[in-house]
């Protein structure tokens, strides 16, 4: 096999068609039904299910996906260690986010960065902290930006300690005006997000017994504030969330003080490409900054 085969594959798992992958290949269709019939030849198994609905990963296929795309990974870090001996600064660096890290900080670092780096592409992939955490596993991404307890086993830089809030409808009222207590809150009707989405969240609720938010999925910070807004109850949130939230809510900090940390995850230091190792030196610097300026 060769690496366009691999770079075929990937391609067509992203893209779930041969004919979309065919276009961003700026391949025929059939030279890409015919890389991956050639692989599947060699393999000795399916790697793909062929449907009306679109074109899915067998079991086999989930199972080889991680190895090839740090195959892939590894030609990257190839590519980019010849550029930076040659005195080139080139690169591929794939950053996941989850939404208000995005949001609130994604614009002014990538700015920042690409004045310094011009010949580096950077790639965002938004999603939950599973989501992240996922691919940082599966090589998808190179740096991902997660909270210290969702990051589990990764090692990790951290970056900002974020104060958990409770967030409540316009006019709703505390016995103290500067803070609500614990006892207050588990008089309240609550909003949480899906599992995955708020792990630090969880976290608070549980450790303090509130009672959490039966009946409620929600997958986003922007739907949580719209229910509160909406009078179907309160909510526990990250402060950095609530910035970018247009909506007319009250804010109150917590009785106890409960943070997440928010952190630069990646599997291997050793491992890590140059342009990538120089993003996250770059992240790294801006938040040290950040810090001592607040």
């Amino acid at each position: 096999m060769t690496l366009l085969s691999y770079q075929v594959f990937l391609t067509v798992v992203e893209q779930e068609s041969f004919q979309k992958a065919a276009q961003a290949l700026n391949l025929t269709p059939s030279a890409v039904s015919h890389a991956v019939s050639a692989m599947e030849t060699e393999l000795g198994s399916a790697l793909f299910t062929r449907s009306k609905q679109g074109i899915y990963l067998t079991n086999y296929g989930k199972e080889l996906f991680p190895y090839i795309q740090r195959v892939m990974n590894s030609e990257e870090y190839l590519q980019q260690a010849v550029a930076q001996i040659g005195g080139l600064q080139k690169g591929v660096v794939r950053v996941g986010t989850f939404s208000s890290a995005c949001v609130e900080w994604l614009p002014s670092l990538l700015q920042g960065f690409r004045q310094e780096y011009p010949g580096v592409r950077v790639d965002i992939y938004q999603g939950t902290y599973d989501d992240v955490y996922r691919w940082l596993k599966d090589g998808v991404v190179d740096l991902g930006f997660l909270s210290s307890s969702s990051a589990r086993e990764l090692p990790w830089t951290p970056l900002y300690q974020d104060r958990i809030v409770c967030v409540a409808p316009k006019g709703f009222r505390t016995e103290h005006p500067e803070y609500i207590t614990v006892e207050e809150l588990k008089r309240q009707s609550f909003i949480t997000q899906r599992e995955g989405c708020d792990a630090d969240v969880r976290h608070v609720i549980h450790k303090y017994n509130l009672p959490g938010g039966k009946g409620s999925y929600i997958v986003d910070d922007l739907s949580a504030a719209a229910l509160v807004v909406g009078g179907y109850g309160v909510c526990l949130m990250p402060e950095l969330a609530v910035r970018s939230i247009p909506f007319p809510l009250e804010i109150f900090p917590l009785e106890v003080e409960e943070k997440r940390t928010i952190v630069l995850a990646y599997v291997r230091q050793d491992v890590l490409a140059p342009a990538v190792l120089r993003m996250q030196r770059y992240i790294a610097d801006c938040f040290r900054k950040k810090n001592n300026d607040e």
